[in-house]
């Protein structure tokens, strides 16, 4: 493992074993990376390299438009389109250039906001051919149908799509949304042409993110 700062952000990297192994970047809370790293590798030998990124304002980065929050106080900011361009113009470059070759494919996962970010970034740009939606908040407002209405930048190779059997039940009327508009959503990519997985997790939404999120990424690896 090597720890950087990009772009402002910590970046905790975790090479591949081969030079082209694929590389995942994953927007987190700071500190996971480590953790993530042993999730996924206790679940599939496949290599590949990590990139897991801390530091985020998940409100106002990781969201693709200006929305009322949904706990008082509480406000999303949109700023979805900067932390992408940062993402893609300043840390990937960085990233690839501490690794010991070029990655045969480069993918973007996340959890909650994260989530909702790495499935909304493939309609903003064509540089994540892997795309690991888990848990994502995809009930945020007016993204459903954002999905449903505009054409994916690049058709990704996969996406993978995950939410909990209970977090329809949550007690906020927005979130209730958030099983049927992810089931839209991996039907969309699918419908055009993506080879897509949809699965359903036992639990609410703050079961097991560490084993969901190793799942979704072993998926993409496959």
């Amino acid at each position: 493992m090597k720890d950087f700062e990009m772009a402002g952000k910590p970046v905790a990297l975790f090479p591949g074993e081969r030079p082209d192994a694929p590389l995942v970047i994953v927007n987190g809370e700071d500190g996971e990376g480590k953790a993530l790293w042993a999730a996924v590798k206790a679940v599939t030998g496949a290599d590949f390299a990590l990139a897991a990124v801390g530091g985020l304002d998940w409100d106002a980065e990781l969201t693709p438009w200006p929305a009322s929050g949904i706990r008082r106080g509480q406000a999303f900011g949109g700023q979805a389109d900067s932390w992408l361009n940062t993402l893609t113009g300043q840390v990937l470059p960085q990233i690839r250039e501490n690794l010991m070759g070029e990655p045969r494919w480069v993918g973007l996962a996340g959890y909650s906001l994260a989530g909702l970010f790495a499935a909304w970034s493939a309609y903003r740009t064509d540089t994540f051919s892997h795309i690991a939606s888990v848990s994502g908040s995809l009930w945020y407002p007016g993204f459903a149908s954002y999905a449903a209405s505009n054409v994916l930048r690049r058709a990704p190779e996969r996406a993978y799509f995950s939410v909990g059997d209970r977090e329809a039940r949550a007690r906020n009327p927005v979130m209730q949304a958030v099983e049927e508009a992810t089931r839209q959503t991996a039907a969309r990519f699918e419908s055009l042409g993506v080879l897509t997985r949809f699965e359903l997790n036992p639990g609410g939404h703050f079961d097991d993110p560490l084993g969901r999120m190793a799942k979704g990424i072993a998926w993409l690896l496959e």
